[in-house]
């Protein structure tokens, strides 16, 4: 995509999260803002609200040679009145000869000076997104007490869909079949990516399937899965072991399952999302478990992170009652789950894969199918194993800079401009420096992991030292009690 070259004063659409591209004008940020590091953006004033927000040039299009396409794809009612916003201004604009004469600061009828109200700018925790969406549409919001899906554009880079938006030229229409707004992509004959349409996501168009969906696990991935299932529409039947974290998706309208057993037999899919191995085969074969629930043309979707050994075992004991069996962990945090950003790997029975459909659309964005059973668990451990590595190696880093005289914040700065620069890099760093490691993934899981993945290496005789290295630096952190801390705490068994 070309680069958009704007001014100050410029008319654009301005691309938010998962929110339609909302029309907005490029103005001079406060003095005391700061631009988000190693970020090429613009501040910009969204149209028919107060919102103010920093976005990247590549989520930015000028408004006049757009306006006919975005008014095309968007239709809610707050948004045609943010458009007439716009119109407004053009026309004031032209009266007074071309010049734009500001409100803000200037006095009133009586001569007195009016304060400037301070402006409110869109990160990503804010809750209160009323005017981004219609309010004839599914409530996203007003209810839901997890982070919004909106980019934090005040410093910390991007997540979701935001990175590389493509914009669409018209959307998905909520009444057409789920397999029509899917784009379908076949890597190879092992592997299919599953991703839904731009303007599913950004509309809320899914259509939610007619089966009953339950729900085992509600924990930091669980919940915010949960919860987005909830907001597109999913009959949910919920469980926990501690029950009383079912009581907030009560109240946005789920069901509530006394036992595993009992949640299985009353949904037609139901979906768990557990710590480890121990927890998936206790919740499967414990008491009042799974098993008990299963009847033929049930299906079970394994959610959890865990070793093929266990995903093999949970497979066969699940078919040998009739049972239709997937298993599906997800790469992601808890952010990214409460965004429903998250990305689903996928094996086992392809039919139940393809009956998950909307609920893949509606907590992840994207999803593969990798075949056989074992295959996702595998390549997750793989995936987690490269994280954690490079979670240890970046703490390894930012202490190795403090022990030799070097600023932490311009190692930072020097890493955010480079090549490895990303998100989770500018995130986890932000949040050491800031002491603050409150869990988006659990320490003691991330461990878990890479104790798995080693093993997983030790079974097909392939060395994996690196992984054993940081391994043994989170147990370490464990043992300074980082085990339910975020996996960036690693950082401090360097520095005890």
């Amino acid at each position: 995509m070309a680069t958009v070259h704007l001014r100050i004063g410029d008319l654009v659409w301005g691309k938010l999260g998962r929110y339609p591209p909302w029309p907005g004008k490029v103005v001079s940020p406060p003095k005391d803002l700061k631009k988000p590091r190693g970020k090429k953006c613009h501040f910009v004033k969204f149209f028919g609200t107060e919102d103010h927000a920093w976005i990247k040039v590549e989520q930015l299009k000028p408004y006049h040679p757009h306006k006919e396409e975005m008014i095309k794809i968007n239709k809610g009612k707050r948004f045609q009145q943010a458009v007439d916003a716009v119109e407004d201004f053009l026309k004031k604009k032209e009266k007074q000869g071309g010049k734009e004469q500001s409100s803000e600061g200037k006095g009133d009828s009586k001569g007195k000076k009016t304060p400037t109200k301070p402006l409110k700018i869109l990160e990503e925790d804010d809750e209160d997104l009323s005017a981004l969406k219609d309010p004839s549409e599914k409530d996203l919001t007003d209810s839901d007490p997890e982070p919004s899906s909106v980019e934090r554009l005040g410093g910390l880079g991007t997540t979701g869909p935001v990175s590389g938006f493509k914009w669409e030229s018209s959307p998905a229409s909520s009444m057409e079949p789920i397999s029509k707004r899917l784009k379908i992509v076949e890597e190879d004959t092992r592997s299919t990516s599953i991703q839904a349409a731009d303007s599913t996501a950004i509309n809320g168009s899914i259509t939610p399937t007619d089966k009953r969906i339950g729900f085992l696990g509600l924990g930091l991935m669980g919940s915010g899965i949960v919860s987005n299932l909830l907001k597109m529409g999913h009959v949910v039947t919920v469980w926990n072991r501690t029950v009383e974290k079912c009581d907030l998706f009560i109240q946005e309208g789920a069901r509530l399952g006394r036992t595993p057993a009992e949640v299985v037999s009353m949904c037609d899919i139901t979906f768990s999302c557990v710590s480890d191995p121990k927890a998936a085969r206790d919740l499967v074969l414990g008491p009042s478990g799974v098993l008990q629930g299963i009847r033929p043309g049930k299906c079970y979707v394994e959610m959890s992170t865990v070793d093929p050994e266990t995903i093999t075992e949970l497979s066969q004991v699940i078919s040998s009652r009739g049972g239709r069996f997937l298993e599906a962990p997800v790469a992601g945090s808890q952010q990214v789950s409460n965004e429903g950003m998250l990305v689903i790997l996928a094996a086992g029975d392809r039919t139940v894969y393809e009956d998950c459909s909307s609920c893949f659309q509606a907590m992840g964005k994207t999803s593969f199918f990798l075949g056989e059973v074992g295959n996702a668990a595998r390549m997750m451990l793989i995936l987690n194993m490269v994280q954690g590595s490079f979670m240890a190696t970046i703490a390894e880093g930012l202490t190795l800079a403090q022990a030799t005289g070097q600023s932490q914040h311009t190692f930072l700065d020097i890493l955010s401009q480079g090549q490895m620069a990303s998100t989770f890099v500018d995130q986890k760093c932000q949040n050491i420096l800031q002491g603050n490691f409150k869990p988006d993934y659990y320490l003691k899981h991330i461990q878990k992991d890479l104790r798995l993945a080693i093993s997983m290496g030790d079974t097909a005789n392939h060395p994996t030292p690196m992984a054993a290295a940081a391994n043994e630096v989170y147990k370490r952190a464990k043992a300074l009690d980082q085990s339910d801390n975020d996996m960036s705490a690693v950082y401090r068994a360097y520095i005890h």
